[in-house]
């Protein structure tokens, strides 16, 4: 009786531990206005949870990498993030590159993505993609690969 006991306790406890480190998982994220992804990733920044990149995080998206802390990020061998230049709709509903939202974009993110990406020319209308082994050698690797795999994407 005891050995069951124990393992029930072992096993509750466990149970307790998977789900007190939950991780959110960002997948197929196209990005939209700088504003709500700030307003989202602050809350992110303040809680402690890990943040597993699957897939593109393009745009807006990318603020996560210099909203949380690199210690929490960690990627896939999918992740793919896409970085341009902020716009605004024109008059004629054209999209217009916005230079000071595009500024205040490339502030905000950690000094070795603002090295990359300077090193492709900057921000520009024309989206960039950070993928594969460059990456990789930025970011530490998720070690729940297989795992969101067999999840499916967000």
């Amino acid at each position: 009786m005891k050995i069951v006991t124990g393992l029930l306790a072992a096993v509750l406890l466990l149970a307790g531990v998977a789900s007190s480190h939950a991780m959110m998982r960002i997948a197929d994220d196209r990005g939209g206005r700088i504003g709500t992804y700030i307003d989202k990733y602050q809350s992110l920044r303040n809680s402690n949870e890990p943040i597993m990149i699957d897939g593109l995080c393009a745009s807006a998206c990318t603020i996560v990498l210099g909203a949380v802390s690199p210690d929490r990020i960690c990627v896939t061998s999918r992740a793919n993030f896409g970085f341009h230049a902020a716009w605004d709709f024109g008059a004629r509903g054209q999209a217009v590159t916005n230079p000071e939202a595009t500024r205040m974009l490339f502030s905000m993110y950690p000094p070795h993505i603002r090295r990359w990406i300077n090193q492709r020319g900057g921000l520009k209308p024309r989206m960039i993609f950070l993928s594969g082994r460059q990456l990789a050698g930025m970011y530490r690797p998720c070690y729940m690969d297989a795992q969101a795999s067999s999840r499916g994407r967000n």
